[in-house]
């Protein structure tokens, strides 16, 4: 027992002899060079994103409305504000500024407000407003109004004062603050109308008919205007047929002879021949005369040639008849 014992440990000491030699062995031998690390492939660089967005095909002029052709969409690495992506969007608008070949359009550069809210042949007009003209300021925007007019009389003659409609069925674009083209609009549940309603408004901008601008402007000045709100489905209006034109303070050119008989004025000529205040309060008087009152004045203009040789300039003479006084004026 006692020499296996021994025997055991005798192998053991050789083992551990053995193990330590090998130890030795091994850290006595140079190190193997370092596994160089494969590299890692860097993540492909990702293509820049590019934005959908409509610019010029042309030069567009500032001023005039955009026809398809002069637009096209282009991919752009940057997306400006107020860009758009759609041209349908843009055909028919129109540029504040002169637009060049290439140039993004957006938002701001183009007309807005009030004036894309305008019909053709109206012009957006403003007029003094106060609570008793504008109905208690219950008028709000997209609003038919008629249009009154009161014209008093001066001195004692009350009798010829006069009230009568000036111009019907008249859309309202704007009553104080509130606008029809969205600033300010009414709320659901009303409290933007209450606000409306307790401030003071003081100006009403109607949509008028450019020919009836002249009308407007001169019942303004000479008179007291009065707004009286309509139902909008009632469309009816006065019948023009029923009363006398009234003549322009600018006479169109005669016809000459054998020309067909020119049409009436209307739109634009008739608005710039205008509207004379003793017409719209007198509601016209036969070519030649102008009433005031009970007097009658008869103008006639004779053209008065120039002077041989005195380089005088040709005048015009106007006899002005009131009752049994004459007089002569030159010009």
């Amino acid at each position: 027992m006692i020499h296996l014992t021994k025997i055991i440990a005798a192998v053991l000491v050789l083992l551990a002899i053995a193990l330590g030699g090998y130890a030795w062995v091994l850290s006595s031998q140079p190190a193997p060079p370092p596994v160089a690390a494969a590299p890692v492939a860097a993540p492909a660089k990702s293509e820049s994103q590019a934005y959908a967005v409509v610019v010029a095909s042309k030069p567009i002029p500032a001023g005039k409305v955009i026809s398809a052709d002069a637009l096209r969409i282009e991919r752009l690495s940057i997306n400006p504000a107020g860009a758009f992506k759609d041209t349908a969007a843009l055909v028919g608008r129109v540029p504040v500024l002169d637009l060049g070949e290439g140039t993004p359009l957006q938002e701001g550069q183009l007309v807005s407000g009030l004036a894309l809210r305008l019909n053709d042949g109206e012009r957006a007009v403003a007029v003094k407003a106060d609570e008793s003209m504008g109905v208690g300021n219950r008028v709000q925007p997209g609003d038919f109004v008629d249009i009154f007019v009161m014209l008093k009389s001066e001195g004692k003659d009350v009798d010829r004062s006069q009230a009568r409609l000036l111009l019907a069925r008249k859309r309202v674009l704007a009553f104080g603050s509130a606008s029809i083209d969205g600033l300010q609009s009414k709320t659901a549940d009303g409290a933007m109308a209450q606000s409306q309603r307790a401030e003071v408004a003081r100006t009403a901008v109607l949509a008028v008919p450019v020919d009836e601008v002249n009308r407007l402007t001169l019942g303004e000045s000479s008179g007291r205007l009065l707004l009286a709100l309509r139902n909008p489905s009632d469309i009816s209006e006065p019948d023009s047929a029923l009363f006398a034109e009234l003549p322009t303070a600018l006479q169109p050119v005669a016809s000459k002879p054998g020309e067909p008989r020119r049409a009436p004025l209307t739109g634009l000529d008739k608005a710039q021949a205008g509207l004379t205040v003793a017409d719209l309060v007198s509601g016209g008087s036969a070519p030649g005369t102008a009433r005031r009152g009970n007097a009658v004045s008869q103008i006639s203009v004779n053209p008065s040639a120039a002077h041989a040789g005195t380089g005088a300039r040709s005048g015009i003479e106007v006899e002005v008849i009131r009752g049994e006084r004459s007089e002569t004026l030159r010009y």
